[in-house]
């Protein structure tokens, strides 16, 4: 049986071109190489899963091969890994100055790459100070963190800075694409744009929901089956529970929720995902606020058709309630009561407004 390797590994870039969302620090670090203006202590900082370490990796690699220190078939002779995570103590960091002490045997540079920087003790940080103040002419160092303000600024102000950026969810949604073509995987537009959204701007945790799913459901990744395996309350629900509201039906909206509470979903998560479905109705009324909502484009389409079914003080109205039972909700001696009124208020916002026709009529 073939050994399954994660999307993550099998699909991690070898060149800077094919770093997700980072241009701004791959297009500065080809040019650094190109003009040979590298400099000697680089600090890549940022969120997980962005590509701190495969830049680093990628970064060294191309030293090294413009170097001329790799073998022929790509295996580079001068580059050293280190986690601080498990050899964070005075000693590691000690052992590693002895040995940046020496020039390569074959080469110009040794590169160090150290991740999870910020994990050194502060003995070790002190240790590793004065190598970092001034390093030998062949030592390159890239250090990368995800927690810049732990690292001590005596450290911070002997390297030069990139920091990486959230990835955002059209790049993550266009990758997963790439790969679930090469895989020959089907999927819902807007089942990758959920995956996306989930990931948070990380695109290692958008690869693992990615796989997850794809196991799951058997290569045909569905907007519905995403949801179900992230256990997130779909866009239809939210739509079908909100033309209930609409059209005054409170018994059925009542019933709806009952249905949400009873697959498992916590009240409080859906009345605050209400509310901001309500606030999304109202981005949806008008062309330019379009893009302001984080959805799929037939989402979107269907977002829109619902919201030319309110008025924009009803809308108003609808966050407001939403709103009142959120911040009420934990303050409640019986919370599901709290969303329940939210929904019956829902309910009656456009009776009123049918009511107020009758009477001016």
């Amino acid at each position: 049986m073939e050994n399954f390797v994660v999307s993550a590994r099998k699909y991690r870039p070898q060149e800077f071109d094919t770093v997700v969302g980072q241009a701004h620090i791959t297009d500065t670090l080809e040019h650094a190489i190109d003009e040979n203006q590298l400099a000697q202590a680089l600090l890549f900082c940022g969120p997980r899963g962005v590509g701190k370490t495969t830049c680093a990796r990628i970064l060294a690699r191309k030293i090294n091969e413009r170097d001329g220190s790799t073998s022929d078939d790509g295996f580079s002779y001068n580059i050293f890994e280190l986690d601080a995570a498990s050899n964070n103590s005075v000693e590691d960091i000690r052992e590693l100055t002895d040995q940046v002490r020496f020039a390569p045997q074959v080469g110009k540079y040794k590169i160090y790459i150290i991740d999870e920087v910020h994990m050194l003790s502060s003995a070790a940080f002190n240790a590793f100070l004065k190598t970092l103040e001034e390093p030998p002419a062949h030592a390159i160092f890239i250090l990368a963190t995800t927690e810049k303000h732990k690292i001590i600024p005596t450290i911070l102000s002997r390297c030069q800075i990139y920091d990486f950026k959230r990835i955002v969810i059209e790049d993550i949604q266009n990758h997963l694409k790439g790969i679930a073509e090469k895989e020959g995987i089907q999927y819902e537009d807007d089942a990758l744009y959920l995956v996306a959204q989930k990931a948070d701007g990380a695109l290692r945790d958008a690869l693992s929901i990615f796989d997850r799913l794809s196991t799951f459901t058997q290569k045909n990744i569905t907007l519905a089956k995403a949801a179900e395996v992230l256990n997130i309350l779909d866009y239809d629900q939210y739509l079908n529970i909100v033309d209930l509201a609409q059209e005054n039906k409170i018994s059925e909206t009542l019933f709806a929720f009952n249905e949400i509470v009873k697959k498992g979903f916590d009240s409080h998560i859906f009345v605050a995902g209400l509310g901001n479905h309500f606030r999304d109705l109202m981005m949806a009324q008008n062309p330019m606020t379009l893009n302001l909502i984080e959805v799929g484009e037939a989402t979107k389409t269907k977002f829109s058709e619902q919201s030319k079914k309110w008025n924009t003080q009803q809308l108003i109205d609808a966050i407001e309630i939403c709103n009142h039972a959120d911040i009420n909700y934990k303050n409640s001696k019986n919370p599901r009561l709290t969303v329940e009124i939210a929904l019956m208020q829902l309910s009656s916002l456009t009776a009123n407004n049918a009511d107020a026709k009758k009477k001016s009529s």
